[in-house]
């Protein structure tokens, strides 16, 4: 139950598919024991899972769609390929979330530009997204770090250069790469604020 009331001070009336996810209860976790390889476990060690969703990843460059499962512990997101981890996020070194107002379920995970262990920002999709953010922002201690935006967000991609997602109101949830280079997603309206 306190996790819905942060999830409704991060998200009511910012975020379209908020409603549809309050009669909702969030679960402790979208993947199980055995949905996760047990070398990516192996790799985890001691670090308790907090929750674990399967997310799509949009590549740096070309914004190819990949499954991939985003597991929170206590100190980290991290992202993981089948028996591989692509990723750690460390949650002190996560300067920002951000997450459009549409219905969407994408959102960017910023870390500093400068980190040589990071390739630049994280962008993901995931079907339960307020649910996601929500635990990862008391994982991360992150509550006012979740930026809720309108139009568009800017994010780093390889190599230092700065990318654009453009979001736009339409009759179904479309994600593909424009002509100008950005990633255009658009998304159903869902409520009239």
């Amino acid at each position: 139950m306190e996790q819905k009331l942060i999830a409704s001070e991060i998200f009511k009336d910012k975020k379209d598919n908020y409603p549809q996810s309050v009669p909702k209860l969030f679960v402790s976790t979208r993947l199980n024991g055995e949905d996760i390889n047990p070398k990516v476990l192996q790799v985890l060690g001691n670090e308790k899972m907090k929750y674990a969703v399967p997310v799509t990843k949009y590549d740096r460059k070309g914004y190819k769609a990949r499954p991939r499962q985003l597991l929170l512990t206590a100190n980290s997101a991290i992202i993981v390929e089948e028996a591989k981890v692509k990723q750690r996020v460390d949650y002190a070194a996560l300067k920002g979330i951000s997450v459009s107002s549409l219905s969407d379920g994408l959102f960017v995970l910023h870390v500093p530009s400068d980190d040589n262990k990071q390739k630049g920002d994280v962008v993901l999709q995931s079907e339960h997204v307020i649910e996601t953010l929500t635990k990862m922002a008391i994982c991360a201690d992150k509550i006012n770090s979740i930026n809720i935006n309108q139009g568009s967000i800017k994010f780093t991609g390889a190599q230092g250069k700065e990318c654009v997602i453009d979001f736009t109101p339409g009759s179904e949830l479309l994600v593909a790469k424009a002509k100008n280079g950005h990633l255009s997603v658009t998304a159903p309206r869902l409520n009239s604020r």
